[in-house]
């Protein structure tokens, strides 16, 4: 099996995308990913990546660099999505998207990256602490409507 090589995000690999998170969550979503995918194209065209193998979109991580939110005035890395094909798992797939990421963030400045974890997704927090991330100084608030 060859290695992955990782490049910029086209529109033309949300099927690659949708047929991931499939797989991963057992939910067939393109109107999801394809609102997602465009989103991010047009806010930060260079950010977005996937990892393809043999012609197979077998990884994508997904966010921006953004400035003035939460009263953070820095520009700031957010890492929003990102998914590995179970198949591709253990290869450093997921390890080299995400640095791929944090090099376009500090390209645009970034000094810090953040994320949010659910509680629940316990494998996605070991990678993300594995990958260097710590807990933040914030806290995340919720109310129900």
């Amino acid at each position: 099996m060859s290695e992955a090589r990782i490049r910029d995000l086209t529109e033309l690999d949300i099927d690659g995308i949708t047929r991931i998170d499939e797989r991963i969550t057992g939910k067939y979503r393109p109107q999801v990913w394809e609102q997602r995918v465009v989103y991010y194209i047009r806010r930060d065209p260079d950010a977005p990546k996937v990892a393809e193998r043999d012609g197979k979109v077998v990884g994508f991580v997904l966010g921006e660099v953004r400035g003035g939110e939460f009263g953070l005035d820095e520009p700031t890395g957010w890492l929003e999505f990102f998914g590995v094909d179970p198949s591709a798992r253990g290869s450093g797939v997921g390890r080299r998207l995400t640095e791929a990421l944090l090099a376009h963030f500090r390209s645009r400045g970034a000094k810090i990256t953040r994320t949010m974890v659910a509680e629940r997704d316990r494998e996605i927090d070991a990678f993300l602490r594995a990958m260097g991330f710590t807990p933040a100084p914030l806290t995340a608030l919720e109310r129900a409507l």
